[in-house]
């Protein structure tokens, strides 16, 4: 589908530019592409306090933006191991957006495509983003009118319902935008996102508290896991789909679309806890080349299957748990201890490690919590 607006400067040939883009969404590369001329940053929500970290850097751009989606497909869905995962608390749930290649990698090859045809009809000066720079891709996708911000804070699309990505040039020439989508447009009454969410980190419909939410915990996190959110992790080692899935307007999306980069990878799936608690740095490395999971690093892989170790209720994880007692890094031997707790499961290394102290320098509680602002009034 062509929806990419004429570019105002008078070199630009449509005709051509609209024949491009046709071409990579006939191939399943970039299957939707619109303009938006607006600088996005919901301050009301930043004022609240309820975001991550990585939310302080979002800011406003002097730049025109060109969106892209490309659609993950949902019709394979049960075929990755999603239901499996739930069943079986003894395998790690990955997110179905990382089971297989890099979107990075995927997404960014068609941006840069089609960057480079731009350049070619109009030189200017251009930046290809794809989830690399704090910059506010939904909100930005929304006012293009790929879809509407979900009450889950997700984009939505008619075409492709929740499960997409979005990528982002930004130009430095003078275009015209398409009609922009409204928040909650066609979400109605429905509210499963956000009773579907394990540790309720909505605040409400459309707010979020990043802190809560399992993705941004798993993925973007450093150090001990908040001790009131474990149990709600349940098996989920990467990321989280649960506000995306249940979404209805998933069962709209046309399964025909699907890019092969993203089909699962076999070890992906479905991994079994165990396993992955045996990994070494360089056995991660190499388990997860050419994956979004290789980011975040063997450590943090194992603070959240150890969590996830503690939620299966199974006493027989205690033989891949306890090696971690005497980990280098404490963070990892204090979920170690979290998790044979929660088995019920002790032993003389288990109470030697806990009456250890952390190496010096890093310091590790085994109980972290924090409050959650209440939101403005009004």
């Amino acid at each position: 589908m062509f929806i990419l607006k004429n570019l105002v400067n008078p070199v630009n040939n449509y005709a051509e530019m609209k024949e491009f883009s046709e071409t990579l969404a006939h191939a399943k590369t970039l299957p939707t592409v619109r303009l938006s001329d607006r600088a996005i940053c919901d301050f009301e929500l930043l004022a609240t306090g309820a975001f991550s970290p990585l939310d302080r850097f979002m800011g406003k751009h002097d730049y025109d933006r060109v969106v892209a989606e490309m659609r993950l497909d949902d019709g394979h869905l049960l075929d990755r191991g999603f239901w499996k995962q739930v069943e079986h608390p003894e395998l790690g749930r990955i997110s179905v957006y990382a089971q297989g290649g890099d979107y990075h990698k995927t997404v960014k090859k068609a941006l840069k495509a089609l960057a480079r045809f731009i350049i070619e009809q109009v030189p200017s000066e251009l930046k290809v983003f794809v989830d690399t720079a704090p910059v506010m891709e939904k909100p930005i996708a929304q006012a293009a009118g790929i879809g509407w911000q979900g009450k889950h804070t997700n984009l939505v699309s008619r075409e492709h319902g929740s499960w997409l990505f979005l990528g982002i040039i930004l130009t430095s020439l003078d275009l015209t935008p398409d009609s922009p989508g409204n928040e909650g447009q066609h979400c109605g009454s429905c509210t499963r996102c956000l009773e579907a969410c394990p540790t309720n980190a909505f605040i409400g419909p459309h707010r979020i508290d990043a802190r809560r939410c399992i993705s941004y915990l798993t993925i973007e996190h450093d150090g001990p896991i908040p001790a009131e959110l474990r149990v709600g992790m349940g098996n989920r080692i990467y990321g989280c789909d649960d506000c995306l899935a249940v979404c209805p307007w998933n069962r709209f999306a046309d399964a025909a679309a699907a890019n092969r980069a993203f089909l699962p990878r076999a070890e992906l799936a479905a991994p079994r806890l165990a396993d992955l608690l045996k990994l070494d740095d360089a056995a991660f490395r190499e388990m997860f080349a050419g994956s979004p999971i290789k980011r975040i690093g063997r450590n943090r892989m194992i603070r959240n299957c150890l969590i996830a170790a503690g939620n299966s209720r199974d006493p027989g994880m205690a033989d891949a748990i306890r090696p971690h007692l005497v980990d280098a890094d404490p963070v990892l031997v204090e979920a170690a201890q979290w998790a044979l707790g929660q088995l019920g499961v002790r032993s003389e290394k288990m109470q030697a490690a806990g009456s250890m102290s952390p190496p010096v320098g890093r310091r590790v509680s085994t109980c972290v919590t924090f409050s959650v602002p209440e939101p403005p009034d009004g």
